[in-house]
């Protein structure tokens, strides 16, 4: 929203108000993160693994981190880490960077893969490009950020990169903690936190409620998020229990449309689509059992999914209704023990089992398109159609020390993907009746009944060499794929009834280096990558898989902390994603080799300030910096980038109370979240001017 003074005056008043009835934020809610080389990470290995012990990339945010931001969308968070893009789009949608552009498409979401407590939040295939909004990273206890393959442990998906969301256990958890925020446009959220702890039983949950009138027009939304846990301890064996279930209602705001529009308030406030909405909610159930077994220690963690979502496809010409969902069972296993005296092996069978369906259906007469465009468009039932997946992997990783300051790490994996498609309507590219679109056909095409797999070999090799007790070099090669989504393969158009697709696979050498000079602590990054097999939409309308990316680039992370009251982070990436192949693509756009992919900035950079200027309060000032980029293939048109600043402020009232004044795009900067070229014309998805929020907190132990 941009404040004008009365808008900043009214905001204000809301701060008294909230001042008056209660406040927020723990005692060290803004505590600097200081030890970050020492933090425990799990999303290598499944496990509890020191960062200093790890031959790649992962940047850690704190649940301290956390709890500052007090993000409204997960992006405000998840952009803290080096190599990490996340573009707001309207409402709690999203498109994901991962040490990669910003990908878009039906399959783009399954190059990164999004886990909770290291177990991904989607079956294989089924993936959503918007689905981080199904993970409560609003309460969480810190959230991980892989950058690079993570396919020896995590299989398809972990391409790119991998995000996983840690809920805290129950131990971790304030007795009592309740949280009211408030903000502009009609924003208000409560946060609810209760623990309870015993000899060997503990309990514990989270809740988080908001409601967003929206600044855009008719682009609010009510979302509800639930995490409960229970763990239990049993001689030298523990049994967790977790459930995680998410609602979102939402009207959607599609893009405005004209060169440098988002610099016009009245236009970036503007919805041509008020018809748009996303319906979504989601519930999972999973378990961990662990247990020594001699010198070995044993993890098993079953699962069950379920989620639904109905969305508006206000982008496309007849603007059809999808209605998708997966429901899913499986389990992941791993073994870890010493081998050979100082080998430790890690070694485990995967196993999944899912049913999707998606339908896709227009309500009337295509009538916002060309006379062209809107014959092949009919009314009725486009798509209707169910898959069931069943995965398998065999996988092992070897870590072994020798002369002294060397460990080797040795990792292969094994997976099968299956898909069994069942085609619930008419086979071809009628319409829903059986009659043509005439001569040139209905667009959607819908294949026979048939069966696809897959299997993929990826392997990894790092080695780390201590340089001192303080400094780490590693060097890294690693091999990431992902399988063909279900709607790449069955979700086609025009002339194509069978997409005979690839497995994208993707090779990564990195090297870099982390560690400290004092109160200085530091991780550097190399890395260069190759692509191929990446699947697009051709000339025609095809799906093929023979396209090839390639990507280079360094990050870092740098926290300084001269005085216990002050801290400097700073963080970012110089990246480089080109093409590597020829081709005309649907919608006309020619790709030539050795260009910038679209949405690809070559510099993305944080910095932000920490200054404890009170004993009970804290201040950060944080700098956002998105260079510019391309937004098509042809690199004919780009979007100059944007600078933004936040500022934050906590303070803790008295033993019990806290509170919180958080101002984001102080500078009322006019910006997009996400600027694309199509169809002859610029469109953005606006970025949202000066905000005030805020936030009070009562937390009990």
């Amino acid at each position: 929203m941009r404040t004008d003074s009365d808008t900043l005056a009214s905001a204000m008043n809301k701060l008294r108000l909230l001042a008056i009835a209660a406040p927020l934020l723990a005692s060290n809610t803004f505590a600097a993160d200081r030890d970050r080389l020492e933090e425990v990470i799990v999303t290598a290995t499944r496990s509890e693994q020191q960062l200093h012990e790890f031959p790649g990339s992962i940047s850690v945010v704190s649940g301290a981190d956390v709890a500052l931001v007090g993000s409204t969308h997960h992006a405000e968070i998840m952009n803290r880490a080096p190599g990490a893009m996340i573009q707001r789009n309207s409402g709690q949608e999203s498109l994901t960077a991962i040490r990669s552009p910003v990908l878009s498409g039906p399959g783009s979401c399954g190059v990164f893969l999004f886990l909770e407590n290291s177990i991904p939040i989607r079956p294989t295939g089924f993936c959503n490009v918007n689905e981080l909004f199904e993970v409560n990273s609003e309460q969480a206890s810190s959230i991980e950020v892989l950058r690079g393959p993570a396919g020896v442990v995590y299989g398809s998906g972990a391409m790119h990169g991998a995000v996983n969301v840690i809920q805290a256990a129950p131990a971790e958890l304030p007795g009592q903690s309740l949280a009211l925020e408030g903000g502009p446009d009609e924003f208000y959220r409560g946060k609810l936190a209760l623990a309870h702890t015993g000899g060997t039983t503990d309990l514990g949950g989270v809740i988080v409620a908001s409601h967003d009138g929206g600044w855009r027009d008719n682009s609010g939304l009510d979302e509800q998020k639930l995490n409960l846990s229970l763990s239990r301890r049993q001689g030298d064996a523990t049994l967790g229990v977790r459930f995680a279930a998410t609602n979102l209602a939402q009207e959607t705001a599609g893009f405005i449309q004209g060169f440098n529009s988002y610099r016009d308030e009245s236009i970036a406030k503007s919805n041509a689509n008020p018809e748009a909405y996303r319906d979504a909610y989601a519930m999972r159930l999973t378990g961990e059992y662990a247990r020594p077994l001699g010198n070995a220690q044993l993890s098993i963690r079953p699962f069950v999914r379920h989620s639904r979502m109905d969305f508006l496809q206000h982008f496309l010409i007849g603007k059809p209704l999808e209605e998708n969902g997966q429901d899913s069972l499986g389990v992941l296993t791993a073994l870890q023990m010493v081998v050979l005296q100082d080998m430790q092996l890690l070694a485990g069978l995967d196993l999944e089992l899912a049913d999707g369906f998606l339908k896709e259906t227009q309500a009337g007469p295509a009538t916002d398109g060309a006379p062209a465009a809107n014959a092949i468009r009919p009314a009725g039932k486009h798509y209707d159609y169910e898959v069931q997946s069943q995965v398998a992997a065999l996988y092992g990783q070897i870590e072994q020390p020798f002369a002294q300051r060397f460990k080797l790490t040795v990792g292969a994996r094994l997976e099968y993907v299956d898909y069994e498609y069942d085609n619930r309507m008419l086979v071809g590219n009628t319409r829903d009746d059986g009659t043509t679109c005439g001569a040139a056909g209905c667009l959607f095409n819908r294949p026979a009944d048939r069966n696809d797999n897959f299997t993929n070999f990826t392997s990894k090799l790092g080695l780390t060499y201590d340089l001192t007790a303080e400094h780490v070099l590693y060097v890294t090669g690693a091999r990431g794929y992902r399988a063909p989504d279900t709607s790449e393969l069955y979700r086609l158009q025009r002339q194509q009834s069978i997409a005979d697709l690839d497995p994208e696979r993707l090779d990564s050498i990195e090297v870099g280096a982390r560690g400290a000079f004092g109160v200085l602590r530091y991780s550097l990054a190399a890395f260069k990558m190759k692509k191929d097999n990446v699947i697009f939409r051709d000339s025609v309308g095809f799906n093929v898989s023979d396209g090839k990316t390639d990507h280079e680039g360094v990050e870092y992370e740098f926290n300084w902390a001269p005085l216990d009251t002050l801290s400097l982070a700073l963080a970012g990436t110089y990246a480089k994603h080109t093409y590597a192949f020829n081709r005309t693509v649907d919608g006309g756009e020619t790709i030539v080799s050795g260009r910038d992919v679209d949405t690809a900035p070559r510099h993305v950079n944080t910095a932000r300030v920490d200054w404890q200027f009170l004993p009970v309060a804290n201040a950060e000032l944080e700098w956002v910096s998105v260079g510019r980029y391309f937004v098509d293939a042809a690199n004919a048109n780009e979007y100059p980038g944007h600078d933004l600043l936040n500022l934050r402020v906590g303070w803790n009232i008295r033993d019990n109370w806290s509170t919180a004044l958080r101002l984001n795009n102080v500078t009322d900067r006019a910006y997009a979240d996400r600027a694309d070229f199509a169809f002859g014309n610029y469109r953005y998805f606006p970025g949202r001017g000066r905000t005030l929020f805020v936030e009070v907190r009562y937390r009990s132990e």
